[in-house]
């Protein structure tokens, strides 16, 4: 009977001391103090960012294989109007570059360039909005965590000016990792922002890549019948 007592009392107390010890996330994050707010708020800014341009541009990278193939013999053919309505009906930023080059069919060869490169950068602009905020929010995000912590700290340090006597080593304990609380937050915001604007710019450097591609495609097709 007294073994038993001996050899489960320690494992009691250990498992005591974990759950004591232990702190769920969320109590952790409100341990942060005030400047946690913005930073939250940046995390829920940048996740609604990301998705809403991923979808933006996973949408406009969707050209159909055989749209160029198409227009290249509807155009060689007379068939102006149906390359048009084509060009209507499919959503990308290649379709419209292509639609605003076959409405200028007729006009001098720069005309049609001129066109198509500024229906380009609208469409390129398009693409890119909003990932400026993006990036924004990785490199503030990490200055709110080290505003955070140093507000934290100096609070700490008040509250240990006041003790009188001895320091608790639990005091200043307890301060020190509340305000470093805010610098992990910041950092942690501040890196998933940074990977995910890298990501959606290179999304972006390939759709680009893709639209002058085939607006040269294009331009290369309007000068056959003069070559011939």
């Amino acid at each position: 009977m007294i073994l038993a007592q001996i050899t489960t009392t320690p494992q009691d107390s250990l498992a005591t001391g974990a759950g004591e010890a232990s702190v769920s996330l969320l109590e952790l994050l409100l341990k942060g103090g005030f400047m946690m707010i913005p930073i939250v708020i940046l995390s829920f800014l940048g996740v609604y960012i990301f998705w809403e341009r991923f979808l933006t541009i996973n949408k406009a990278s969707k050209t159909p294989v055989e749209f160029m193939e198409k227009i290249k013999n509807l155009v060689l053919g007379g068939a102006v109007n149906e390359a048009r309505l084509l060009c209507a009906q499919t959503e990308s930023p290649i379709a419209k570059m292509i639609e605003k080059g076959i409405d200028r069919i007729g006009s001098p060869l720069k005309n049609i360039e001129a066109s198509i490169e500024n229906v380009g950068r609208i469409e390129i602009y398009k693409l890119e909005k909003n990932l400026s905020l993006l990036a924004t929010i990785s490199g503030a995000a990490p200055m709110l965590g080290f505003l955070g912590t140093v507000i934290g700290m100096i609070n700490a340090f008040i509250a240990i000016a006041q003790e009188e006597g001895s320091v608790s080593p639990k005091l200043l304990a307890g301060g020190i990792y509340e305000a470093m609380i805010t610098t992990a937050a910041g950092l942690f915001v501040g890196i998933l922002a940074y990977l995910g604007y890298n990501y959606l710019v290179t999304r972006v450097g390939k759709v680009i890549h893709s639209m002058e591609y085939n607006s040269i495609d294009f331009v290369d097709l309007l000068q056959k019948p003069q070559k011939d």
